[in-house]
């Protein structure tokens, strides 16, 4: 007799290391690897339980002592731009957006080195090659887009520069904004913004429900902005709430902050897997 079993993603954690948002903190992730035919179905999956993906990673924060950093989306449906960001997307209206397949070019790294040396000189993306790059755009097992945003400019060759781009994954639910970045010097347009507001109506004109953002870290200049952008719904242990008083959310370090790994493995839910024979 011949018995079949199902192919199951295999979850580990990382060593803790310095949390890269909140000083003085440990960081720790809960991982597993995205390959294979299942891998659309399980990135899909995952994303709606708080997990993030990076390059064939699936990842997750499994921080000791600490549950500052939930995943983030807009309910684009009803969402409205703030006067704000209303004023961001008049000024930004003369960019021509391009959608291409994930592949890597020498004018998206450099755009890349001068986005980390004016934004993050120092942070652990600074020795990024261009070898390291190319994976990071182009190691993707799912569907994935490399959005770029152009603006005329008559000095350059083709008449128009690269000024921002967008590595996004599509979901059964909404595009996933993996990694952005834009021309330093271009600070008045306010891209970072911008390429938000361009990302839901992305998922609008596709008739998507949510856009997802990454993590909002509450009380980290780095990742606390996101909360701009409402009605915005965070993953917490209860699952998905709206964000509405920030306040609310007490990030001080705590011993049962986060659940044994063990307990977080079983509470995932899966896709259905195929059988191996």
């Amino acid at each position: 007799m011949r018995h079949s079993r199902s192919i199951l993603p295999q979850f580990y954690v990382t060593a803790p290391q310095p949390c890269p948002y909140l000083p003085g903190r440990m960081e720790r992730k809960l991982f597993t690897a995205l390959s294979g035919p299942t891998a659309r179905a399980l990135n899909d999956s995952l994303s709606q339980q708080g997990f993030r993906r990076s390059q064939t990673v699936l990842y997750r924060p499994s921080c000791p002592e600490c549950a500052a950093c939930m995943s983030a989306r807009v309910r684009v449906k009803d969402f409205r731009p703030s006067k704000s960001q209303r004023r961001i997307l008049r000024r930004n209206r003369d960019l021509v957006r391009i959608a291409n397949a994930p592949w890597a070019t020498e004018a998206q790294y450099a755009l890349f080195r001068r986005y980390l040396e004016a934004r993050h000189a120092g942070g652990g993306m600074t020795d990024m090659d261009l070898f390291e790059f190319a994976a990071m755009i182009e190691e993707t097992p799912v569907e994935t887009r490399v959005f770029e945003y152009h603006m005329a400019d008559p000095a350059a060759p083709e008449g128009h520069r690269l000024v921002a781009v967008a590595l996004t994954d599509i979901l059964a639910d909404g595009p996933s904004m993996v990694y952005s970045f834009f021309e330093p010097d271009l600070s008045r347009r306010s891209l970072g913004a911008y390429m938000i507001l361009d990302h839901v109506e992305i998922a609008r004109q596709h008739g998507q429900p949510y856009l997802y953002l990454g993590y909002w870290v509450p009380g980290s200049d780095k990742m606390g902005y996101k909360a701009a952008y409402r009605p915005l719904e965070i993953h917490t242990r209860e699952g998905w709430q709206d964000l509405e008083d920030e306040s609310a959310f007490d990030t001080t370090p705590h011993p049962l902050a986060t659940e044994p790994v063990a307990e977080q493995v079983a509470a995932i839910r899966l896709p259905a897997m195929p059988s191996r024979e």
